[in-house]
């Protein structure tokens, strides 16, 4: 008798692998205070990491009460390493409230 299930959930990638296929586009998003230079500073920071970023991909959105600004980026993703920099800067940076 097999007692091996079909359906069972394949194992987690290892810390230093991942499920995505490079390259892909890959969507990034950081939130910050409306009245700073949050878009600034995320268009500034891909950049470094990202030099290939159309200025086109970026495009950001207020928040209802005008508060907050999320900006959100469709980069060409090269590699985990090249993600996890970008995601380490921006939660570093003083203007990103959050980085998705």
């Amino acid at each position: 008798m097999n007692n091996r299930n079909p359906q069972a959930a394949a194992p987690a990638p290892a810390a230093d692998e991942t499920l995505l296929a490079f390259p892909c586009t890959f969507p990034i998003k950081a939130m910050g205070a409306a009245d700073t230079e949050i878009e600034a500073a995320v268009r500034e920071i891909l950049s470094r990491h990202a030099p290939d970023l159309v200025p086109t991909a970026v495009t950001t959105r207020l928040s209802s009460g005008g508060k907050w600004l999320a900006v959100t980026a469709r980069i060409p993703a090269r590699s985990k390493a090249q993600l996890d920099a970008i995601y380490r800067e921006l939660s570093a940076h003083e203007l990103v409230v959050y980085a998705l």
